[in-house]
């Protein structure tokens, strides 16, 4: 597949740029009023995964090539957006082309940076934008369930059986907490795969705090409460810190990072929630000496793995070579892990599995 695409969203100064130059080192602009963004900032990052330079060392590979990520900063939303308030129409259309929605909710107090609702409130903040989200669906949803009735009159099983189920997604979709938001997705796309509903994309919460103190407890304990039933994942980030940090030398910011007692930048714990949120795995490619990180859906067999490189792999799938990463390692080669039995030769059937370095064999 091609780049993991992710949109950061938020209310007008949240952070989203912030963030969004902590994760790809791009400078956007950052300034303390409203729809400083009025064009996605786009910037493209390499995957952290320290597996890759690893095999491709053993490998003996000259060169190594990340998946990536592809990080898009989208305008700030208002109230009204789903009628077309601020930027709205705009925003709507941006977070439509995105796999993954990256939710920035302010939990920082700054004299200097207004809050468009007049004061902080990260629960009440992140309920303002589901709730344009789901009038802007509702009206989507609306529209294809009038083709589908429409549709249904003639008797037809499967068109009785479509209303069925957009009547069944309108009903989640307008409840407060909506159930398994994959489930409902997978059954839209069966069913109304032009759709693109934006409440059942893939979504992280990011807390954005500073140095707030017991407020900050407070705030991240009210979302992570929130958030819980509605099976969103929480995670909390000093964006402006971050920033800083990505601005420095490798080992200047890796210095500050041990002084300030920041385990992971944002980048790999995004990127990883990314993953987890659309259950992606990575397998590893070595050819003509170059080390190469695929993502691919847990579960996707060896000839679609196949097919992610190009597509004449997929169609002329003849056998794969496959060690897992850390077989690999420990054997330090290919023939030493051919002589200890941890190199297998699988068929088109086999299922990836993370970390699985593969080498396809195939027919022209």
């Amino acid at each position: 597949m091609s780049s993991l695409r992710v949109g950061i969203v938020g209310l007008p100064n949240a952070g989203k740029t912030t963030l969004f130059n902590a994760l790809s080192r791009a400078g956007a602009l950052v300034a303390s009023y409203p729809f400083t963004t009025v064009e996605p900032n786009v910037g493209v990052v390499p995957v952290p995964d320290i597996r890759l330079a690893e095999v491709a060392s053993l490998a003996e590979c000259g060169r190594n090539v990340s998946a990536t990520v592809r990080f898009v900063d989208i305008a700030g939303l208002v109230e009204g957006a789903s009628k077309g308030e601020g930027l709205g129409n705009r925003f709507l259309a941006n977070i439509r082309e995105v796999d993954a929605v990256v939710h920035v909710v302010r939990a920082f107090e700054a004299g200097d940076v207004s809050h468009v609702e007049g004061s902080i409130d990260p629960v009440r903040d992140v309920e303002l934008i589901e709730t344009e989200l789901r009038l802007a669906d509702l009206e989507v949803l609306s529209r294809e369930l009038t083709k589908a009735r429409l549709a249904a009159k003639s008797g037809n099983r499967d068109c009785v059986g479509r209303v069925e189920t957009l009547t069944g997604i309108e009903e989640a979709v307008s409840s407060d907490i909506i159930p398994d938001r994959a489930a409902l997705a997978g059954a839209l796309a069966q069913n109304a795969p032009d759709a693109g509903l934006l409440v059942l994309k893939p979504t992280l919460l990011v807390l954005n705090t500073g140095e707030t103190g017991a407020d900050g407890e407070r705030f991240e304990r009210e979302m992570r409460e929130w958030a819980e039933p509605r099976g969103l994942p929480v995670l909390t980030v000093n964006a402006e810190i971050e920033a800083e940090l990505a601005e420095l030398e490798p080992e200047d910011a890796a210095e500050f990072e041990v002084e300030m007692g920041i385990e992971e930048e944002s980048l790999a714990r995004v990127v990883r929630a990314g993953y987890e949120l659309l259950g992606l795995i990575t397998f590893f490619s070595i050819d003509s000496g170059e080390c190469r990180a695929w993502p691919v859906p847990a579960g996707s067999s060896a000839s679609y793995a196949a097919g992610r490189i190009h597509t004449d792999f997929e169609r002329g799938f003849v056998k794969a070579e496959i060690v897992h990463q850390e077989d690999f390692i420990s054997c330090g080669c290919f023939s030493a892990a051919r002589d200890a039995g941890a190199l297998r030769l699988e068929g088109r059937d086999y299922i990836v599995q993370d970390g699985d370095v593969i080498h396809f064999k195939f027919a022209t």
